[in-house]
């Protein structure tokens, strides 16, 4: 399988928090899978490190690129198409990480790690089960 990482699913891998679904720590430890982090959590993270909103997350923050390589995932470069279809798509939720994040799983055909319900309305698979 080919999976993107809500950046909370990524911080909840990378800190072993509870909070990440028993089906989710499955698959993303599966080494047959393909995980990807897309440039939006990059975003995301530093921003809400930069606004005090994730104190915890600097480490990851500062040196996401090397974490990334380090659990052996691959970074997700946001091209012009995804922008587009952030911009286009339908919807009622705006957060701008999110919606950046299902349009990239839409176009390139992945499957969303995330816990949140509201990505369903998307049309976007999404993994999360045991937990909701």
């Amino acid at each position: 399988m080919r999976l993107s990482l809500d950046t909370h699913a990524l911080l909840w891998w990378l800190d072993g928090d509870p909070k990440l679904s028993g089906d989710a720590k499955a698959a993303i430890g599966d080494g047959a899978n393909e995980i990807l982090i897309s440039a939006a959590s990059a975003w995301e993270i530093a921003t809400k490190v930069r606004i005090g909103k994730l104190p915890g997350a600097g480490y990851v923050a500062e040196h996401l690129p090397e974490v990334i390589a380090d659990q052996g995932f691959r970074s997700l470069p946001i091209a012009v198409v995804h922008a587009r279809r952030v911009g286009v798509m339908a919807g009622t939720h705006r957060d701008p990480f999110d919606r950046m994040l299902i349009a990239q799983a839409l176009m390139e055909r992945l499957m969303l790690v995330s816990n949140e319900i509201i990505f369903d309305s998307f049309g976007v698979e999404r993994l999360w089960l045991d937990h909701g």
